[in-house]
């Protein structure tokens, strides 16, 4: 062989082991930022899970107000803390759907149940919030948890699904559980604004350009069927709202004749346009500053 041929020869090879440390790089790379396949659940008793990272976020401050100051909603209540409190005891209980009006407590509720029914639970469950935008990834996680010897209620603020949106398929998948069904020691709770979680015209849609109508929007409609209990909140009466506000500025030691509390409060709701458990807290807020109290 030629001095030029070998030359050639020691490029090509050098050539070659450069690719092969990059390649080596790349996958030594990937290696680092491979998700951990285990899951943390001891750190703490609230998470979010991040699809993302394939990890649960703890969240040592859950913000939550205490159920007593939940006024209005003692039916829902009541049926929420049984059926939570059937499942912590490891008994059988029901997916949730909570919907209804706006700013009524539906998120709250779910959070102070959980607090709640963990007061006197000796093995605590464990609530793991779910993004809206992260639901394509609950089969996964359904499948991750199924393995801790843990009780977790997954939950999802303000569920809902727009026109072309086919995420739902993934969330009725994981509430039906598939071949292996779903996880004995997991429970999905859910609020939105709809009952149906699905827009109307998107149902309509579906009827006019599917081959069977009845079928296409009978597979919409039955998402909501696969929540066991549905939690309706309707909008309160004065009396309700009234009911809230005398009960946080109790709870909170809020100096102010009754009187005062009374007309101050319903004028705020009369400018805001409604009544509701959000409505009064945003009131209380306000009232609590202005006479230099720090309220959580």
């Amino acid at each position: 062989m030629t001095h030029k041929n070998t030359d050639s020869a020691l490029e090509a090879i050098n050539a070659l082991n450069q690719k092969l440390d990059l390649l080596t790089n790349a996958v030594q790379s990937l290696a680092k930022k491979a998700p951990p396949n285990k899951l943390d659940t001891q750190s703490a008793d609230a998470f979010v899970w991040s699809p993302n990272d394939n990890i649960l976020q703890p969240v040592q401050k859950v913000n939550r107000v205490d159920i007593l100051l939940l006024k209005g909603v003692d039916r829902v209540r009541d049926i929420l803390l049984e059926n939570t409190q059937r499942f912590a005891k490891g008994f059988t209980a029901n997916n949730v759907l909570l919907w209804g009006a706006r700013g009524m407590g539906k998120s709250s509720l779910v959070k102070a149940a959980h607090a709640h029914i963990n007061k006197t639970n000796k093995q605590p469950i464990k609530l793991i919030e779910i993004h809206r935008e992260d639901i394509n990834s609950l089969p996964h996680l359904l499948n991750m948890l199924r393995t801790i010897e843990a009780r977790f209620i997954l939950f999802c603020d303000d569920l809902s699904f727009d026109n072309d949106d086919s995420s739902y398929k993934s969330l009725k998948a994981a509430l039906d559980g598939g071949v292996e069904g779903r996880p004995d020691n997991v429970l999905f709770y859910a609020t939105s604004n709809r009952r149906h979680l699905l827009p109307r015209d998107m149902m309509e849609n579906e009827r006019s350009t599917a081959i069977n109508p009845s079928e296409a929007v009978e597979e919409k409609v039955s998402l909501s069927d696969r929540f066991g209990l549905w939690l309706g909140f309707h909008k309160c009466t004065q009396d309700d709202y009234l009911e809230m506000i005398y009960g946080y500025a109790k709870h909170f030691n809020l100096e102010i004749e009754d009187d005062l509390l009374k007309s101050e409060s319903l004028e705020w709701s009369t400018t805001r346009g409604a009544r509701s458990g959000r409505v009064a807290w945003q009131y209380i807020q306000d009232l609590a500053g202005r006479l230099g109290k720090n309220i959580h």
